[in-house]
């Protein structure tokens, strides 16, 4: 009776993990896509990344309940999936055109001119942003895009806080005069 109920647990245990796990991958596929996109600039690379990643979370199910941040935690691990895979291939230039990440950003409720121009803004603010240096482009794209905090910033690259801000705020500044550029009339 007692290996019943032992395997009872185990397979409640597992039905819990589980479970916990999709969750996971409901609450923030869609985020971790994003940072994927962010440094392969292709869709099905960061299909795969992301799918990598949760197969990764899958294999380690039963430490789940040790993780404090599950967003940071999981940003991480995509970070490191990608930046892996960045390195390997090293086929891909820094310069990848942002025009499919431009077509896929969500727009609803507008009308089609409206549509078009934000889809025109879009474009011009992510061909901003990819002419960073590539430290400052990878800091503001957590930022920004991610919404992720300078602590958790560097918790993902693995760097000082203060490191973080730094480069932030040369990011920023950079980007206020690409975009100022991108108004003034020549």
């Amino acid at each position: 009776m007692e290996i019943q109920n032992t395997a009872v647990d185990d397979l409640a245990r597992t039905q819990a993990e589980e479970a916990q796990v999709a969750a996971l991958v409901t609450q923030y596929a869609g985020a971790l896509y994003r940072v994927a996109y962010s440094v392969l600039r292709n869709s099905a690379d960061a299909e795969d990344a992301v799918q990598e990643a949760f197969m990764r979370v899958l294999r380690h199910r039963d430490t789940l309940d040790e993780v404090r941040d599950h967003r940071v935690w999981l940003i991480r691990i995509v970070w490191n999936i990608v930046l892996d895979r960045k390195r390997r291939a090293k086929t891909r230039p820094e310069t990848d055109d942002v025009a499919e990440l431009a077509r896929v950003l969500p727009c609803g409720g507008l009308s089609a001119e409206e549509i078009a121009s934000a889809a025109q803004h879009h474009a011009k603010v992510l061909g901003c942003v990819e002419k960073l240096p590539a430290k400052e482009r990878q800091v503001l794209m957590l930022s920004a895009f991610e919404e992720l905090s300078s602590v958790e910033i560097a918790e993902v690259l693995g760097i000082t806080e203060s490191s973080v801000r730094s480069r932030l705020f040369r990011a920023r500044n950079l980007m206020a005069e690409l975009l100022n550029h991108l108004r003034s009339p020549r």
